[in-house]
């Protein structure tokens, strides 16, 4: 019995450590490997729309971050302590910027897995590496008072292409200890999610 309980804990943790370890284009959904591929298109589109409406102060901090040149990264560079914001750029409005908030990038299963860890919109997923120094996010939203969701791939709401909580993203370092996180074309109320995170 003994042995049979540790073959099933076994099997387990090396079906996560596959997951975690497999290539991203294995794992994401068509839809979302589409949202990526457009993503010069979603920032171009997000940014025209922020610099529309959005205030001088805003704008400021939008090409701070969207400006700042990609710089290669490690796996090994991204798993600390951050503090986080979540820039909504055009859609609905023409830009959101909320205020800090947690955020960790954790050893999981094999690969760097965000968290989201504060406030009352939640984000993680694994991270997988692009092979130029950036990394592919493939993760999901929640919001507080609800269990955390996972990417569901493939797998998405039973009778629908996709799901709204799905996110794909591209991590950049955009400084020491400084990254950037784009999410093309999210489903819901902006054309650019960006996350920036800071040590």
């Amino acid at each position: 019995m003994r042995k049979a309980i540790t073959l099933i804990l076994a099997t387990g943790l090396g079906l996560c450590a596959t997951a975690a370890q497999a290539g991203w284009q294995d794992v994401a959904s068509q839809f979302d490997q589409q949202r990526l591929a457009r993503i010069d298109e979603s920032r171009s589109k997000a940014m025209s729309e922020a610099q529309s409406g959005a205030s001088a102060s805003d704008l400021s901090t939008i090409h701070a971050v969207m400006d700042a040149r990609g710089e290669p990264a490690s796996a090994s560079s991204l798993p600390g302590n951050y503090r986080c914001r979540t820039l909504k750029l055009g859609g609905i409005t023409s830009d959101v910027i909320y205020s800090w908030f947690r955020c960790r990038i954790s050893m999981k299963g094999g690969g760097p897995y965000l968290e989201k860890l504060s406030g009352s919109q939640y984000t993680n997923g694994y991270l997988y590496p692009k092979g130029d120094g950036r990394f592919v996010y493939l993760g999901a939203s929640s919001v507080i008072g609800e269990p955390r969701h996972a990417y569901s791939g493939d797998g998405a709401t039973v009778g629908a292409p996709v799901t709204p909580d799905d996110q794909i993203g591209l991590l950049s370092k955009i400084g020491p200890g400084h990254f950037r996180l784009e999410m093309p074309f999210p489903l819901q109320e902006s054309t650019m999610d960006v996350l920036e995170l800071r040590r």
